[in-house]
């Protein structure tokens, strides 16, 4: 069976990736050059989605800026608007007289190699009310929780559990088939969580909330560790190495962007990146950034900065513009 529609809910204010996202929203922060969530749109046209909505709050203009019409990628890219902030589930409910009587639905900040056709078929052949996605992660408290029952059906779903309260490894991988039926749940005008107030109401109405495990690559960009890990993953560990340059790990260097005379380990530079005498061991650069005679480290650094020489930068996430001055140790404390 085929599924034509896709909505996805990139409302979320991005506030785990602050102050990247003080200027740009989540979905378009590049990953290995390319807005993160094009990722995304194009594993749901290869699954057939023709017609795909993103439902937009935070700075949507820059959304529409970055990813136009959709042309360039064969299919019908269209934006809906939050006049206040709604919520996932209260975003998929101003669209309900425009969807499909079955829709694919994800969260903007999902970045996974999950077979999305393989999803819609779990969903037509199990006669699901909602089918998720679901994979399994070390660290469950952190994500919503699924446990599954015997023919794969979430019996229990829960949000905001305690490291001594999880009862599954298994979490929402924010990926889902929807059949457009659930929507009379969702109150009108609301703000509404699509997964921690529906699921459990499919639940315990006696709907069927299935789920296809999946053991494949999964990340939520959304945290700036992922995001890290996800420009790593696409960048792959094929490249030539500048001549005076030690380079070790998954490498990318884009366009316009120099290296020299430094020792370089698993790090993305963006576009127009100039980096000498340093040394940078994963590190992610944004365009237009000049970083010399400098170690950075677990970091990522937005666009335009300038890492001035002697100083070192750990465990950090820099705003746009931001300097560091010579000499300065500077160490966030972030999860990168």
């Amino acid at each position: 069976m085929k599924v034509r529609q896709a909505v996805i809910m990139v409302g979320g204010l991005g506030t785990r990736l602050r102050p990247l996202t003080e200027n740009c929203p989540k979905p378009v922060l590049p990953v290995a050059g390319k807005p993160c969530i094009k990722y995304l749109i194009e594993s749901m046209a290869s699954a057939g989605a023709e017609d795909v909505i993103l439902a937009c709050g935070y700075r949507s203009e820059k959304m529409r800026e970055a990813l136009g019409d959709g042309r360039d990628l064969g299919i019908g890219l269209r934006y809906s608007y939050e006049d206040r902030p709604m919520g996932t589930g209260g975003a998929l409910k101003l669209l309900e007289p425009e969807l499909d009587k079955v829709f694919l639905a994800s969260n903007g900040d999902v970045f996974t190699d999950i077979r999305i056709s393989s999803l819609i078929g779990c969903h037509f052949s199990s006669g699901a009310d909602v089918t998720v996605a679901l994979t399994p992660v070390p660290n469950p408290w952190n994500f919503g929780v699924a446990r599954q029952g015997e023919d794969g059906s979430i019996l229990e779903f829960r949000e905001g559990l305690s490291p001594d309260q999880v009862f599954s490894d298994l979490i929402n991988a924010g990926l889902y088939v929807v059949d457009k039926k659930v929507m009379e749940m969702i109150p009108e005008g609301q703000q509404y969580d699509f997964s921690k107030e529906l699921f459990p109401k499919i639940i315990s109405s006696g709907g069927k909330l299935m789920g296809m495990r999946s053991e494949g690559m999964w990340m939520d960009v959304g945290r700036p560790g992922d995001y890290l890990r996800a420009n790593l993953h696409a960048a792959g560990n094929v490249y030539d190495v500048p001549e005076g340059c030690r380079i070790t790990g998954n490498f990318r260097m884009g366009e316009g962007s120099s290296v020299k005379s430094s020792i370089i380990d698993s790090s993305v530079l963006m576009e127009n990146v100039s980096v000498t005498n340093s040394e940078l061991k994963r590190a992610v650069v944004l365009g237009g950034s000049r970083i010399s005679g400098a170690r950075i480290e677990n970091s990522i650094i937005g666009r335009g900065c300038t890492v001035c020489p002697g100083s070192v930068v750990t465990c950090s996430v820099l705003g746009d513009g931001e300097t560091v001055e010579p000499g300065t140790v500077r160490n966030d404390g972030r999860e990168v």
